[in-house]
This record gives structure tokens, C-alpha cells and sequence, in this order.
């Protein structure tokens, strides 16, 4: 091989290194955009999951239910009654936190929000000062009478990962005001809230 055509290897090989620096920028950067959300108090990063795994864990969970209530509540209690314990320096994917039997806030909503996806139902996570729960809309009289979270115009209902076997409608512990921001985890977005409201 001539000097010339080793040079002209040299600048090929370095001009394709460096494309593929670019590209895996730019996916990084997508990938923080995606899961990384802006909150008063820094970032939040979103571990919520579409796998395979958790698809089938909320088929399955969810096989006897014949409603969209019964279905939440399923996924609910069991999500709840994975053991909370507090993880100061790191979060815990989905699939990890069924694994290992325990998790905080961050890890017990990002479950149960994986596997609502999963069965196609409306969910956000909500993040307050030192916590983060999700709300769901359910269409079901059986919840006319209980209080949730509207929402221009729409009613949403907490649903508390942290509170052993708590029902759909946990009771806001919170102010209106303390709430930071509503986030669909998988899109990143946040909603944009003209009216916000605590009441049946």
C-alpha cells in the first residue's frame, strides 16, 4: 500500500470515527431528553419500560379483570405490596425492582406506570417535594363520589405505590400548590394545566 492510499485510509477511518462520535451524541442527548425531566428542584429521570417483561406481567396480573377499574387495582396492589425501602443513590428499572422485592417512590411508580401502558390506560406521574405518585382517569361511577385531581376539566385519581394495599383515590397529602409538575413519563411532556382542582 502506497503513502498516499494510507493517508487516504487514515482520513476515511477518522472521518467515519468521527460520524460515529456525532450520532452517539446526539442519540445520548435524545435519550436524556426523553427520560430526564425539569422539575423546580433539578432533574428527575424517568425509568419507566416497555419491555417485553413488564407487558406480560400486566397481561398476567390482570387475566381475571373484566374493567378497567379492576385492572388499575390489580396492578395497584400489587405494586404495593412490593416492600418500600428508600434507595439514596440509585433507581431501579421496572423489571429490577420485581426482581428484587423493594423499592422507593421513584421505583414503585415507574412499575406501576410501565405496566398501565402497557394495557393502553392513562397515566401520569405527578412530582411533589421528595416524592412522585401516579394519576390515572377512569371513567367508572363506582368513583363519582370519590375525590381526585381535576385536571382542565378532567378528573384524575391518585394512585399511591408507597401505601400498602391502597385503593384507587389516595388521598392528596399534598397542596395544590406543592405540586411541581404532571409528566407523561413516556413522551416526556409535560401537561400543560389551565385549571387544576381537589375535589369529587
Amino acid at each position: 500500500m502506497t503513502s498516499e492510499s494510507k493517508k487516504h485510509l487514515s482520513l476515511l477511518i477518522m472521518a467515519i470515527s468521527f460520524i460515529a462520535f456525532i450520532y452517539g451524541t446526539i442519540r445520548a442527548m435524545d435519550i436524556v431528553d426523553r427520560t430526564h425531566i425539569g422539575t423546580s428542584n433539578g432533574f428527575y429521570r424517568s425509568y419507566v419500560t416497555t419491555s417485553q417483561e413488564i407487558q406480560e406481567k400486566a397481561f398476567a396480573l390482570t387475566a381475571h379483570c373484566s374493567d378497567e377499574l379492576c385492572k388499575i387495582q390489580s396492578l395497584l396492589d400489587f405494586v404495593t405490596n412490593i416492600p418500600y425501602q428508600t434507595n439514596t443513590f440509585q433507581q431501579y428499572s421496572a423489571q429490577k425492582t420485581i426482581q428484587q422485592n423493594f423499592g422507593d417512590c421513584d421505583d414503585k411508580s415507574n412499575l406501576l406506570i410501565s405496566m398501565l401502558h402497557a394495557l393502553g390506560i392513562e397515566a401520569y406521574f405527578v412530582l411533589v417535594p421528595k416524592h412522585i405518585f401516579v394519576i390515572t382517569a377512569i371513567e367508572d361511577k363506582r368513583m363519582d363520589k370519590t375525590k381526585g385531581f381535576w385536571i382542565n376539566g378532567k378528573k384524575y385519581f391518585i394512585l399511591e405505590s408507597t401505601a400498602r394495599n391502597s385503593n384507587i383515590g389516595f388521598p392528596l397529602r399534598y397542596t395544590l400548590d406543592q405540586i411541581d409538575v404532571i409528566v407523561e413519563p413516556f413522551s416526556n411532556e409535560k401537561l400543560s394545566i389551565e385549571s387544576l382542582e381537589w375535589k369529587e
